[in-house]
């Protein structure tokens, strides 16, 4: 794939970016060169290659899947103008 100038001022226009004449033309440039990388990229076989989370083993970090009530109750409705038992209290509305 190639970029040509036309496509780097839409992309500029898209992205609201005020690209003049001059950088356009730098842009076109730097732009096909990543397009190149990336097709080099596609070039190579990753047949059999597991996704990886990082480059080097490691154990992810895992913490017990417990149900709590977050121990923080109180410090949730200590601001309230009413509470009771933990709860906001609220007045009925009726209508």
């Amino acid at each position: 794939m190639s970029v040509d100038i036309d496509t780097v001022k839409r992309v500029a226009r898209l992205s609201r970016i005020a690209v003049d004449e001059a950088d356009a033309e730098r842009m076109t440039g730097e732009l096909n060169a990543i397009l190149g990388f990336v097709e080099q990229l596609n070039e190579v076989n990753v047949e059999g290659v597991d996704p990886m989370t990082s480059a080097i083993p490691m154990a992810m970090k895992k913490r017990k899947d417990g149900v709590t009530d977050g121990s923080k109750a109180d410090d949730i409705v200590a601001n309230a103008p009413a509470s009771e038992d933990n709860f906001f209290v609220v007045p009925k509305v009726v209508e």
